[in-house]
Formats: C-alpha cells, sequence, structure tokens
C-alpha cells in the first residue's frame, strides 16, 4: 500500500533545493495539507527546516519538523504525508532508534495512510538496510536495518567511474559488487537528477539521468532515464 516518492539528491545543478523535482513533489503530496520533515540526518535541525519550508512555498504545503514535537511518536501517527531530508545515513537512523520512530513509520507508510518522500539518506532509509549508503559511520545505530519499504537497497547519489581519471581507489560499481558478494539483494543506484515512484507494487523511474541496477550474478544494468521497474518490486 506504500506511496514512496525516493530522490536521489535535493540538489542538482544549476537548480536550488529540490526545484529539479518540484513537480513530482507537488503530484505526490496533492491533497496534503501538511508535510512532517524529519531533519535528524543533520546537525542544526532549524537550519535545516528553514531551507525545506522555503523549497516546498512554491508548492504551498507547509512543513511541520518533527524536531518541535513533545510527542514525535504521536506526530507520525497523525501524519500524511512524511519528508526525511538527506545528511548522514547513520546519524538518522540512530537518532530514529533512540527515539522509537522505526515502528511508527513503518505502520504508518506500509498502510498506506501517509505517502513518504526520502531525498538521499532518506531515500536510503526506504530500503531493507542502510549498507549501500555513501556516507561515513559518525555514529553507530543499534542496527543497519531500515524501514523496508522497498525490497531492493539503494543507493543515491550514484556516481559513473570517470575513464580519464588516474584515481586508483575503488569505484562506486566495484563497492556495490562486494556488497553482492555477501547479499543477494539488488541494487538500484540512482543518479544526481533521478527519482523513483513507488505506487503499491508499482515502481517507475523518473528525471533526467537514469540508474544502474546491480544484481547478484549480473552484469550492472544501465537503465532509463525513464523506466517501469515493477519486476523489483517481487
Amino acid at each position: 500500500m506504500s506511496q514512496l516518492l525516493l530522490i536521489s539528491s535535493s540538489r542538482v545543478h544549476p537548480t536550488g533545493f529540490l526545484e529539479h523535482c518540484r513537480e513530482a513533489i507537488a503530484s505526490h503530496f496533492l491533497g496534503c495539507d501538511e508535510v512532517t520533515f524529519i531533519p535528524y540526518a543533520l546537525a542544526n535541525h532549524n537550519h535545516y527546516e528553514s531551507i525545506v519550508k522555503t523549497a516546498f512555498a512554491p508548492i504551498g504545503i507547509p512543513i511541520r519538523s518533527i524536531h518541535h514535537a513533545s510527542n514525535p511518536q504521536e506526530q507520525i501517527r497523525s501524519a500524511k504525508g512524511i519528508f526525511t531530508g538527506g545528511g548522514n545515513t547513520f546519524r538518522l537512523l540512530k537518532t530514529l532508534y533512540e527515539l522509537d520512530l522505526i515502528s511508527h513509520l513503518q505502520e504508518r507508510i506500509s498502510s498506506g495512510e501517509a505517502r513518504y518522500m526520502g531525498s538521499s539518506a532518506g531515500t536510503n532509509l526506504a530500503g531493507p538496510t542502510i549498507r549501500t549508503t555513501n556516507d561515513m559511520p559518525i555514529v553507530e545505530p543499534p542496527t543497519f536495518e531500515a524501514l523496508n519499504l522497498v525490497p531492493f537497497q539503494l543507493n543515491p547519489h550514484y556516481l559513473d567511474a570517470d575513464p580519464n581519471s588516474t584515481h586508483k581507489g575503488e569505484t562506486r560499481a566495484q563497492r556495490l559488487t562486494e556488497y553482492l558478494e555477501e547479499n543477494e539483494i539488488p541494487v538500484v543506484g540512482l543518479r544526481e537528477g533521478s527519482w523513483l515512484t513507488v505506487d503499491r507494487k508499482t515502481c517507475l523511474l523518473s528525471g533526467t539521468t537514469g540508474m544502474m541496477l546491480f544484481r547478484q550474478g549480473c552484469e550492472p544494468q544501465e537503465i532509463g532515464p525513464t523506466a517501469d521497474l515493477s519486476f523489483l518490486m517481487n
């Protein structure tokens, strides 16, 4: 029953914060009179809130950041729209567990009672685990298990290797292939400027830049920039 909008990045050159996907956001939250914002991936919650409020102003949807709530669990239980912003995925997940919000988010979103939008770290959160994030583990959550709203892993900000680079370290593709040496769950590598819309068992890729699909035992597959990915929902 989940209705999800999973964005690779909030900022895409040369546009402003969430500007490149504003129409998709407006469509996703159509009918919502308010969106609950989860700012825990960044340290300065007030500043983050102000940025998001400015970005949502042209859409005409008020933002209520959960960091002001005296009872965050109750705010999630009553929310009809939820946006989790980017930043550090480990810090985000740790805070959500500390506030006992994971199960409340899962229930509210999976039941279809709330529409969910994630960007970057917030998109990582939608998968089974955060094991394919690009972030540094600056804090240690009790587990890597996330919201499990989709049956595949996510890697926002996916970068293709530069054939002209002299850098000899691992490429993003090599790192995700290492993940698949130990795990069978597919990985969607979302490039900047791409996003997924999920409605129950339908999953669509949108945007302008496409994605890479990584599956155990298979060569990485170029997909998009638009495509039906519903086969990944089974």
